[in-house]
């Protein structure tokens, strides 16, 4: 698909295929066409040219109401002046479904996400998880083949969030529908994606599983973003010794030792210029021959040099991912 906004190209010619029960995470910067897409699948917006597939069935000129896709914003966007029964049966009284069938449905959706007891609240009345789990609810309610979640835990804390989102995957399992999310949060979609597509000024950089993604990045772009990897150049001033020829290299933080000498090949002597404490690791900035700034995580338990110390640095040819562009 492509989507222009006057001169500006939000997307440029994007493809995307999801499959039936997976969840799938897009991620990328600000401007980089998520929320865009996620739009466009909703029906909430028109491509300027291409088509959206929904099981074979050509939506692309549907309005929301007709489409198989329910989507959940990150506001939730609840009705305050309804209690939570009466929000999660929206949708189905709309789609005139019957009394009987509406109180089973809601009865059904109310035990899969733990609201029992919540019924009669409104949502001034929960807390911020409690109003995520009844925007799930709703979302859920019409059985679509499609979920879309908008940034569906940026309102929660930290604490909240990483449980929560535990607790989205396993429903996502239960229901076997495909989940769409959007998400900023690197962490995030990395622990709750069957794959991620990593989105750079409105097309696909990469669209990997999570550990592909992380261990193998295609491009500088990718490295840099996801996980902030060193980049190293074939013909940079550290000596390099790769199982695979390329014209540059990812080379992730945490797989960089501190050892007593510096290697021939596949590693530096350094100075050290930064240390930063994160609680379960330790963060390490120095700076080798020739300018290279390299980026050192050293886990809890390893002795952590100061700054001004000169250190040798050392990898194996393994952590050296090859990078296309």
């Amino acid at each position: 698909m492509t989507r222009r906004f006057g001169a500006a190209v939000a997307l440029d010619a994007l493809s995307l295929e999801v499959g039936a029960g997976e969840f799938v995470a897009l991620l990328g910067g600000s401007g980089s066409g998520k929320s865009t897409l996620l739009r466009l699948v909703a029906g909430f917006d028109r491509p300027d040219a291409g088509r959206i597939l929904l099981e074979g069935k050509d939506i692309t000129a549907l309005p929301p109401q007709a489409r198989d896709v329910a989507m959940m914003f990150q506001s939730y966007a609840l009705f305050p002046h309804m209690d939570v029964a009466a929000n999660i049966a929206y949708g189905l009284r709309r789609a005139g479904m019957g009394g009987r069938d509406i109180a089973a449905r809601v009865a059904e959706l109310v035990g899969l996400l733990r609201l029992e007891g919540l019924e009669r609240r409104r949502p001034s009345q929960l807390s911020g998880g409690q109003q995520q789990r009844v925007a799930l609810a709703r979302a859920l309610a019409r059985r679509p083949a499609l979920v879309l979640l908008d940034e569906p835990l940026a309102a929660l804390d930290a604490g909240l969030r990483e449980r929560t989102g535990l607790e989205l995957r396993a429903l996502q399992r239960r229901t076997g529908a495909s989940f769409v999310m959007v998400t900023h949060d690197q962490a995030e979609a990395l622990a709750l994606a069957d794959r991620v597509a990593l989105l750079d000024t409105g097309r696909i950089a990469q669209f990997d599983t999570p550990r592909a993604l992380y261990e193998r990045p295609a491009t500088r772009a990718v490295a840099r973003f996801l996980g902030a990897a060193n980049i190293l150049e074939a013909d940079g001033p550290v000596p390099l010794d790769a199982a695979t020829p390329a014209p540059a290299y990812a080379l992730r933080p945490e797989r960089i030792a501190l050892r007593p000498t510096v290697p021939t090949r596949n590693g530096t002597e350094a100075m050290v210029e930064e240390v930063a404490f994160r609680g379960a690791d330790t963060l390490v900035l120095a700076r080798a021959p020739g300018g290279l700034s390299l980026r050192v995580v050293l886990v809890a338990g390893q002795a952590t040099p100061e700054p001004g110390q000169r250190v040798a640095l050392a990898w194996e040819a393994s952590a050296l991912a090859p990078l296309s562009a």
